[in-house]
């Protein structure tokens, strides 16, 4: 078949003809045509194995800016490991390399190269590009702590590598007999102890003829070694015309020697090409999970992107010791620690879909992210809501609850889940070390059923909110632990909390003072306030589990539906005074052309299933396909807003396979329209599913009949449990929408009220 092949600029339909391959269908840079002002997803492209400790990518932006690679931009100033799950959140333990000629310099504005993405090939395992200014190609291939890189010179006698171990204090020492460059940085943007330093080793293939030391501003030849606030290393080679030089790069958060290990086991034994093709291997491994047909070569290549960002983070922060055991270095108490960790998420957004995507297709890798999880919380007293690598004190909820009882439901095992349980107690009963941390305003929920606006606590409505929904999980993950009657009361009761907050007299959500009353002015296209990154049309949604609840408040099924035709119906007004300016979430609602309907952040995106409990579901199926087809390209600009480590990826994912997980701690996902002909999932338990769409095209979006398993189905939701099973849905298509199809109340997938 014809296939996709990326090349040079990353996004060309080339005519080659091969056997399927998930990889050649990724474009690591969609997403990177992105601005602090307008998110088209805010990615760079990440050069990696799935889940690595260390990604590498290309740096055109400054030392400690968060854009680190942008499309627009036109030099490179260095090859740079990350660790960075976000520009807002900026990056830690980063380190860069830099291949230039003719003069030894080491600022960044000197060294910066001009490029084109004409001469850049971008994959998840390999990157190269041509750095014109030195006439020097450079090329990187990753493994999970360590890199091979491969610099070709032209003839010169004046051949040099930099490394820039960066600012907040660095050290640096050049070992010319070895052929090694070793030291370490503590570039951060927080989240992290005191002692927190990332360790680097370089192991060259060639002689250094020269070196040259930069400490603070002074770059000083024949300094072997030195710390100071920014260090960095320049060496140098004698060149003939097509010289390689090979660089293997490893680094460890434990120690030098760590580094070294993480090398020797990792990299030492194997040529460039062998460490390609092993990283090459790895994402044909994971991507190979699902395997889609009959879509264009734009639909396959925007799936295949995307599911290459769920599988990046949060990324690996364990190491294997001398003695060959699982240990990592604790952000959360300095120490280094036994087991293993996860770093770089944050739950307020990745609870609706990533994790269950995880949970769905990479069960062995989320039983490692919940042992994380444990260590976390014995380390740290707390379960983090967002870490990079440790807590940071950003976003609202307390989503951890949604993320530890839905990877144990969906049967998950292999970590102690009675730790996670107790942690989940603590965390939804008290305020934690920060606002992000615990539940910020627990005392007002626990005793009125809401976080009162007038009390001080920013985001209010949107923490009354999730908490409850957060409730709700706990609540499921206590009948299946078999926990006392009466703690499972007191939970299902606080999951019902959301109601407190619901306003008849405009069928939404509000924020509620502590006498009662309802916050006054109220304007419900007003975002932030009451609400996190949003306005009241977004979050009167996030009733996840309990969607008949929320229409019984509203009248109905037919007042409900038509509030969900409204979000598309309104124009894209909105008021910004809370944030005293357009922020980029506001914009790109904007600019979509769908109302006030806003996918380019997390609130909103499961609103579009929510026909399915009402009757309608040919509007899901309609609005689905809108959105997959109007705001996902494999380009640059290829999303409507910031991608936020796999969230926004893997609600494609779910949405072109044809349903979606509305509700994570429950066994059901919510039909759509599935996007490809034919999609098949090879799932760990051996099984395989497959979702066959006959008479799927571009005018076929509306779902005629579902057969699971050569038996027509009438419900509007599919089950984890059949998905598990193995077998097979065959979904038939039509231009126009059977308004009999999934009307009948017994077709309606869960709600608590129910």
């Amino acid at each position: 078949m014809k296939q996709l092949f990326l090349c040079l600029c990353g996004w060309m339909i080339c005519s080659i003809s091969k056997a399927q391959d998930p990889v050649s269908f990724v474009n690591p840079l969609v997403g990177t045509a992105s601005s602090h002002d307008l998110s088209n997803g805010n990615t760079y492209p990440a050069i990696a194995v799935p889940w690595g400790m260390n990604f590498w990518t290309p740096q055109t932006g400054k030392m400690g800016d968060g854009w680190a690679y942008t499309y627009d931009a036109t030099k490179i100033v260095g090859f740079k490991q990350t660790h960075q799950p976000s520009p807002w959140m900026n990056d830690y333990g980063q380190f860069s390399i830099m291949p230039v000629t003719k003069r030894a310099v080491f600022k960044e504005a000197d060294r910066a190269s001009w490029f084109s993405h004409k001469a850049e090939i971008a994959t998840p395992y390999y990157y190269s590009v041509y750095l014109a200014d030195y006439d020097v190609k450079t090329e990187i291939t990753p493994t999970e702590r360590a890199a091979a890189f491969r610099f070709t010179y032209p003839a010169t006698d004046s051949a040099f590598v930099i490394v820039d171990a960066m600012d907040m204090g660095s050290y640096i020492k050049i070992i010319p007999g070895e052929r090694e460059i070793i030291g370490y940085t503590t570039k951060n943007k927080g989240g992290v102890p005191g002692n927190f330093r990332n360790y680097f080793v370089l192991l060259f293939d060639r002689p250094f003829t020269v070196s040259y030391l930069w400490k603070d501003g002074t770059l000083t030849k024949d300094l072997l070694e030195g710390s100071a606030g920014h260090t960095g290393a320049v060496i140098g080679f004698a060149a003939g015309k097509g010289t390689q030089v090979n660089v293997k790069v490893a680094s460890s958060f434990i120690s030098p020697a760590q580094a070294d290990l993480n090398l020797q086991r990792e990299i030492a034994g194997d040529n460039f090409e062998a460490v390609k093709q092993h990283a090459k291997d790895a994402w044909s491994k994971y991507l190979g999970r699902v395997m889609v047909e009959g879509g264009s070569d734009k639909q396959t290549a925007t799936f295949y992107s995307c599911l290459y960002r769920c599988l990046l983070f949060p990324q690996k922060h364990y190491e294997i010791d001398a003695a060959g055991k699982v240990v990592h270095y604790s952000p959360y108490n300095g120490k280094v620690m036994p087991g293993k960790l996860y770093a770089g998420t944050g739950f307020w957004d990745t609870f609706r879909s990533l994790y269950p995507l995880l949970n769905l297709l990479y069960p062995d890798i989320n039983s490692e992210m919940q042992e994380g999880l444990v260590n976390a919380y014995k380390e740290g007293g707390w379960l983090p809501e967002w870490s990079s690598p440790g807590y940071r004190n950003i976003m609202v909820g307390n989503n951890s609850a949604s993320v530890v009882a839905d990877a144990y439901l969906k049967g998950i095992r292999g970590y102690d889940i009675d730790t996670l349980y107790q942690a989940l107690l603590k965390d939804a009963n008290n305020e934690g070390p920060m606002t992000a941390v615990g539940r910020k305003g627990v005392q007002f929920y626990n005793k009125l059923g809401y976080v009162p606006f007038d009390a001080g606590i920013n985001e209010s409505a949107a923490r009354t909110l999730e908490y409850a929904y957060d409730d709700f999980t706990i609540y499921q993950l206590a009948k299946a632990l078999k926990r006392p009657q009466e703690e499972i009361d007191l939970y299902a009761k606080r999951c019902q909390n959301y109601r407190h907050l619901f306003d008849p007299s405009s069928k939404l959500m509000r924020g509620k003072n502590t006498d009662g009353s309802f916050q006054a002015p109220f304007n419900p296209v007003k975002w932030g306030g009451a609400f996190t990154e949003g306005n009241s049309w977004h979050y009167s949604w996030s009733v996840f589990h309990d969607i008949q609840g929320l229409i019984n408040l509203m009248g109905g099924e037919r007042v409900f539906t038509v509030m969900l035709d409204s979000v598309f119906n309104m124009p894209p007004v909105f008021d910004e005074s809370y944030y005293k300016k357009v922020i980029h979430e506001i914009r790109e609602m904007q600019v979509m052309n769908m109302g006030q309907y806003a996918h380019g952040n997390q609130p909103i995106q499961h609103m579009i299933y929510l026909y399915n409990y009402a009757g309608e579901p040919w509007k899901t199926q309609y609005w689905v396909r809108e959105v997959m087809d109007k705001l996902y390209l494999p380009t640059p600009d290829g999303y409507c807003g910031d991608e936020d480590n796999g969230q926004t990826s893997s609600w494609y994912i779910f949405s072109a396979l044809g349903f979606y997980p509305v509700c994570p701690a429950t066994d059901q996902y919510v039909l759509g329209a599935p996007l490809f002909k034919r999609a098949t999932l090879y799932l760990q338990n051996g099984k395989k599913f497959t979702i066959n769409a006959v008479a799927d095209d571009t005018t076929n979006r509306y779902v005629q009949s579902v057969k699971l398993n050569n038996r027509f189905s009438h419900k509007n939701w599919i089950s984890y449990n059949e998905l598990q099973k193995g077998g097979r849905m065959k979904v038939k298509m039509s231009a126009v929408p059977d308004k009999s199809r999934g009307t009948d109340k017994s077709a309606y997938p869960y709600s608590f009220s129910k």
